[in-house]
C-alpha cells in the first residue's frame, strides 16, 4: 500500500483522482471538524444537512455514502461514524478503520482518500493515528491510500508512511 500525505488545502485535494474520500467524525461533534468540516464547507454544507436530519449521526460502525458532486473530485463520499468522542482510544480507532478497509474492499476501490481516525480533535496525536491505521490495514492490498490532514501532522506521520512504504515495496519484490 502506498500511503502518502496530502495537507487539508482544497487546491491540493482538488488535484486528487480518487474514486472515494472517508470521512470520520465523531457522534458529538459538530460542527464537523477537519478534513470532514472543509470538505462540508466546499460540499456548500451537505454533510450538515445530513446530520442535522439526523439520516447519519456518527455512530460507531456507521456508515453513510453520497454521491460525489461537482465540486469534489471524488465520486463518493463516505461519512463514517466514529462513536461518542470520550469513548475513543486505539481499540475503537482500529475498529473504525477495519470499517473503512471493509467498505473500499467491498467498493473494489485500488486507492482511496481518508481522514485518520480521530485526527478531527488536536488531541489525538497524528503519530498515533497514522501507526493505528497502518496496522488496520496490514494485509490488504490498495494501490494508494491518501491521508488528508492539518500540514503540521506531515513531519509526524512521516516516518510510519515510509516505513509502510520500505515494507509494501519489499512485499511486492519478493512476490515477483
Amino acid at each position: 500500500m502506498d500511503l502518502r500525505f496530502v495537507p487539508l488545502d482544497l487546491t491540493r485535494i482538488d488535484q486528487l483522482r480518487l474514486e472515494a474520500v472517508f470521512l470520520p467524525f465523531f457522534e458529538d461533534e459538530r460542527p464537523l471538524r477537519g478534513a470532514a468540516g472543509l470538505l462540508d464547507w466546499r460540499l456548500c454544507g451537505a454533510l450538515s444537512q445530513l446530520l442535522q436530519s439526523e439520516r447519519c449521526r456518527g455512530v460507531e460502525g456507521e456508515l453513510t455514502m453520497l454521491l460525489g458532486r461537482s465540486r469534489l473530485p471524488f465520486e463518493k463520499v463516505l461519512l463514517v461514524g466514529e462513536g461518542p468522542w470520550e469513548r475513543f482510544g486505539p481499540e475503537t480507532a482500529a475498529r473504525v478503520a477495519a470499517r473503512v478497509l471493509e467498505a473500499a474492499k467491498g467498493l473494489r476501490l485500488k486507492g482511496f482518500a481518508c481522514a485518520l481516525p480521530g485526527r478531527s480533535r488536536a488531541t489525538v496525536r497524528a503519530s498515533d493515528a497514522t501507526r493505528w491505521f497502518v496496522d488496520a490495514a496490514a494485509g490488504t492490498s490498495f494501490d494508494e491510500v491518501v491521508v488528508l490532514d492539518e500540514p503540521e501532522a506531515h513531519r509526524a506521520m512521516l516516518p510510519i508512511m515510509e516505513a509502510e512504504r520500505r515494507r509494501a515495496r519489499a512485499a511486492r519484490e519478493g512476490g515477483d
